[in-house]
């Protein structure tokens, strides 16, 4: 089992691929399997979020790079500004992942979300997309 406690420097060469929902990017101990079938252990500091594209590494010196995976997702679009930052509001409000894109939101998929959007006048479709919401405006840049 690769043991896996560093987050390196965003390289373009990896020896294995990792591709995680946004739920197990959460957390700093994992035990999981890359895309091709090693058995990996992560053992990163705590609070961190595992962001598409980061490069783990370990002892063994092996460079895994994490993709994040297809999920199912609400999205909205729209291109009414004041529409879209009352939905930005409401989500927010109730500590919802969300992923802010230019005129689109997404959202891990929730009916109940769904339908208070719709409450708002906006329309929802479903879409099977990576999920990489916002860090937070307390969480650290670094690495």
């Amino acid at each position: 089992m690769l043991k896996l406690t560093e987050i390196t420097p965003t390289e373009t060469a990896t020896d294995e691929v990792l591709t995680l929902p946004y739920e197990a990017r959460q957390k700093s101990r994992l035990l999981s399997k890359t895309d091709k079938g090693t058995e990996i252990g992560l053992f990163l500091p705590r609070g961190q979020v595992l962001r598409h594209g980061y490069v783990l590494s370990g002892v063994d010196h092996i460079k895994v790079r994490v993709v994040a995976a297809d999920e199912a997702l609400s999205v909205v679009r729209t291109d009414d500004a004041l529409q879209f930052a009352r939905a930005c509001y409401h989500l927010g409000n109730r500590h919802v992942a969300l992923q802010i894109l230019p005129n689109e939101l997404r959202f891990l998929s929730d009916y109940v979300l769904d339908e208070m959007l719709v409450g708002l006048g906006l329309t929802v479709s479903h879409e099977v997309l990576p999920f990489e919401p916002e860090n937070g405006a307390y969480h650290g840049h670094g690495h």
